[in-house]
């Protein structure tokens, strides 16, 4: 029996997802991969992958996907119904595709954050999520769709890796790894916040901006704008005046993810892990290593705080 997963719904967007692309920044590509990396490791360690492995990250839920064989899942990252249903080995006719040794259990809703045994020709449907933004599915075994430049991650912005997900898609699935699914009874994780403050140390160009705006920028609320992406995280609020002494253009250089790049109306946007590799506008902070996980569970409409970093990371 071979061992896939039938995409029969993608939602909104569903791509394939691992670690990324570190280190190609001076050949013009960026790292890419899953963008809460917390949930996607997580989401491994609970089918007993390498934290590496691929996995889906489902935008605002609406996956459907079939399992060929018995296969172990999990589910991470934003919360929505997760709804179970299909095949069982039964022996009992009457099944959809006429297989006399395929009976069909009633659809059951599972738990996020745990292990679970999907039967041979069930279907796993993701619902809207009701806090966060984005899913992580892993499969014992990952995803092991072809990989490029060492990753199997799909970079939104270069187009490089696995296409978006389509119905019909048929994902393989690995081998199971050597390690046992781990017994985890319970894993204290809660829904994403809606209320979020990140972490920040000063940009490389802070000083571009007036005394009066770097004030602004940590004393006020900021709204996410629907207008954000795994490129970037563009937020809207009062626009932010650069120093009269730093009004002209400036040289393209590095960026990272996490730079809060400003454009020439004010308007202060955070890269995000699919970010271009350089830009020409100041930044005038920094996301903190810690906090960048936080961005992948912004919500439109959402509000959001700034604070200095304190110590490491």
């Amino acid at each position: 029996m071979s061992r896939t997963l039938e995409i029969v719904s993608p939602g909104a967007l569903t791509l394939v997802q691992d670690l990324g692309r570190p280190g190609l920044a001076h050949l013009g590509v960026g790292t890419a991969g899953a963008m809460d990396r917390a949930a996607h490791t997580l989401a491994n360690r609970l089918v007993g992958n390498p934290v590496g492995a691929a996995t889906l990250e489902v935008v605002l839920g609406g996956l459907v996907v079939r399992f060929a064989a018995p296969t172990w899942f999990a589910v991470t990252g934003a919360w929505g119904e997760l709804v179970l249903a299909g095949a069982t080995a039964g022996g009992r006719t009457g099944s959809s595709d006429g297989d006399p040794d395929r009976a069909f259990s009633p659809a059951r809703t599972v738990e996020p954050h745990t292990a679970t045994l999907a039967p041979a020709g069930s279907t796993l449907s993701v619902g809207a999520a009701t806090a966060g933004v984005r899913f992580y599915l892993a499969v014992r075994g990952g995803i092991t769709v072809p990989a490029v430049l060492g990753s199997r991650s799909r970079d939104t912005l270069a187009a490089l890796g696995p296409a978006p997900l389509r119905a019909g898609d048929v994902l393989p699935i690995g081998t199971e790894p050597a390690t046992a699914v781990p017994s985890v009874d319970l894993v204290p994780v809660g829904p994403p916040a809606t209320e979020v403050t990140l972490a920040l140390r000063p940009g490389p160009r802070e000083d571009w901006f007036a005394a009066a705006s770097i004030t602004t920028f940590y004393g006020s609320a900021w709204t996410i704008s629907a207008r954000s992406d795994r490129t970037g995280i563009r937020l809207e609020g009062v626009a932010l005046e650069r120093d009269a002494a730093h009004a002209g253009e400036l040289p393209s250089e590095g960026m990272v993810a996490g730079a809060i790049q400003v454009s020439p109306d004010g308007t202060p946007t955070i890269l995000a892990v699919d970010h271009p590799v350089t830009g020409g506008y100041p930044v005038i902070a920094v996301v903190t290593a810690a906090s960048l996980d936080a961005l992948a569970q912004l919500r439109p409409g959402q509000v959001m705080r700034f604070l200095h970093a304190t110590g490491h990371g």
